[in-house]
């Protein structure tokens, strides 16, 4: 099975040629790129400390209508703001509200707004626009194939409409700052005004219900936390909830979870694996990033999506994905992967986000170790190397990981399965699984609610194993070669002649080698980049060991023979 199974399903795929979409392919870039996946002067000037977002459906004309006050601190006063929101969604006005409401000037350019500001007060710090929406969403014909709203009915015949914008982005459907870098920091709100019979799930806490006016009900959602942009999601539907707590690492977390009616036996027995879930993740990778904003799983009209504190749900109540393995190894079906992987991004994509979608590997490389990690949690180490393994042959190397910077574009596929390879292979290296886990919860702490980018998770990989990552990285994220571990066993068993192949120059990954003691010594070997080094020992070398080389690292093997160059 292609690791592009899952891509179809995870990722968003274009269908529209105004729209662009993850994992699609794009060698030329426009100005739209750039304006889109860049920072400018028009959008350095100032940080989004909140958005409280209105917005109502009209279920019959798939049209919405809303609003978003933006609240924003000014780090140096401009005359013009880029604010994104696109085509075929229009802005009604936009009003300052430190003069009152005063309506402020924008023109259209493609899928951004430029806003005229009049003069800004010398000493005014923050202050606030409310931008007026209307129109008709890109909709997502497959989704999360691709991306926009989704308008469709539930077995039952209601209503069940929600979004899905990885990518593709919030600005589908709602003005904003629509960059990884700039998240609100003071959180969000999102009310959805729906009509009566329905139910309204979002991020974070129910702050408030209300009746509008006949036949409209309100529900206003809250999160206290920092969100990603396209993590800001309506759920819409005949809902129904139960709810549960885990005593964590911070203390009591609440559990809640929403589902269709006629589903709740279903959920009620499929969404235990939640609690076992977060203790496994909260014992290698940290507590639980959002406790204020506590834990939801939402079951979804889609396959699934890390949508901070409301996790999208859509794998039909079935272990694996889709009732599938992607390890080919037993072990991917004995959990439920929606569950899992998209849980698994509160700690890589939602606490720890990359500034700019070419890093989206720190999202997906680690969270697809983190099934590696529930894995091991639940059945042992050798469980987890052997999930592991088995995602390696999903990798195609047809394009690097890294994607091109600026230009709202990531990089290959194969930042999931190959970067939790490499994760893997880094952890062999270290030969300290209580370093490494030190390494995982150190990057949540230390990077808690916090934009990062490639060369911050190389510094602090590079604090943790002692020695420098840095041609490791660039060796599996920037390159498709698979390193070749190549080696000549002299006939006394006790001396091997040992290089990298088939890499970088100065590629150095390390790797253990085990020996014929009572013990199970252990040697580390530093091998390096096409250069041919040597270790003997009074103890012979457990031929095994060598054979475990391929499976523990992700690299290939080369027995050469042992000849007179080698002595």
């Amino acid at each position: 099975m292609k690791y592009i199974l899952l891509l179809l399903f995870i990722s968003t795929f274009s269908v529209s040629p105004s729209s662009a979409q993850l994992m699609e392919k794009k060698e030329k870039f426009t100005e739209a790129d750039t304006l889109r996946g860049s920072l400018n002067a028009r959008r350095t000037w100032w940080n989004v400390q909140r958005y409280d977002i209105v917005v109502q459906p009209d279920l019959a004309k798939r049209t919405i209508t809303g609003q978003n006050r933006i609240t924003f601190s000014i780090a140096k006063a401009s005359g013009e703001m880029q604010i994104d929101l696109q085509q075929p969604m229009q802005i009604d006005s936009i009003v300052w509200n430190y003069t009152g409401g005063k309506s402020l000037p924008f023109s259209r350019m493609n899928n951004i707004a430029v806003v005229s500001f009049p003069s800004i007060p010398q000493g005014l710090k923050e202050t606030s626009i409310t931008i007026f929406f209307s129109g008709k969403p890109v909709i997502a014909v497959r989704p999360p194939w691709d991306g926009g709203w989704i308008w469709t009915r539930d077995e039952n015949g209601n209503p069940w409409i929600s979004a899905a914008c990885q990518g593709l982005g919030a600005s589908v459907w709602y003005p904003c700052k629509d960059h990884q870098s700039d998240e609100p920091d003071q959180g969000a709100s999102l009310t959805m005004i729906v009509p009566d019979g329905l139910t309204g799930v979002a991020n974070g806490r129910l702050i408030k219900e209300e009746a509008v006016k006949p036949g409209l009900k309100s529900f206003t959602w809250e999160v206290k936390n920092p969100i990603n942009n396209y993590n800001l999601i309506p759920y819409i539907g005949k809902y129904t909830n139960f709810t549960d707590t885990l005593l964590g690492e911070k203390g009591k977390l609440d559990l809640s979870y929403w589902v269709l009616e006629d589903h709740v036996d279903d959920a009620k027995k499929q969404f235990t694996q939640a609690k076992s879930m977060l203790r496994a993740f909260e014992y290698w990778l940290g507590p639980y990033p959002f406790y204020e904003d506590a834990f939801k799983l939402v079951e979804a009209p889609h396959l699934g999506m890390e949508h901070q504190s409301a996790i999208a749900y859509g794998n039909k109540f079935l272990n694996g994905y889709l009732g599938m393995d992607l390890s080919n190894t037993g072990w991917g079906l004995k959990w439920d992967y929606i569950i899992v992987h998209e849980s698994g991004h509160e700690w890589f994509a939602n606490n720890i986000t990359s500034n700019d979608i070419a890093d989206m590997w720190i999202h997906e490389g680690y969270t697809t170790y983190t099934e590696t990690l529930y894995t091991e949690y639940l059945f042992g180490k050798q469980a987890g190397n052997e999930y592991n393994y088995g995602l390696r042959q999903n990798i195609e190397n047809q394009t690097p990981i890294v994607g091109p910077y600026g230009v709202n574009k990531e990089g290959s596929g194969d930042m999931y399965p190959k970067t939790a390879n490499m994760i893997h292979s880094i952890r062999h290296a270290m030969n300290n699984d209580s370093l490494f886990r030190s390494y995982l919860r150190a990057m949540n702490k230390e990077f808690y609610h916090a934009q990062v980018d490639y060369a911050d998770i190389e510094k602090i990989t590079s604090r943790y194993t002692g020695w420098s990552v840095s041609s490791i990285f660039r060796q599996y994220l920037t390159t498709t070669q698979i390193p070749r571990f190549a080696y000549a066993l002299a006939p006394d068993g006790k001396t091997i002649f040992y290089r990298w192949e088939n890499c970088l120059e100065d590629f150095d990954l390390p790797v253990w080698l085990g020996l014929s003691s009572p013990e199970g010594k252990q040697v580390q070997l530093r091998p390096e980049g096409n250069q041919w080094k040597k270790w003997s020992g009074d103890v012979g070398i457990n031929s095994n060991s060598i054979k475990e080389i391929e499976k523990m690292y992700y690299c290939a093997l080369r027995q050469q023979t042992f000849t007179e160059e080698f002595k």
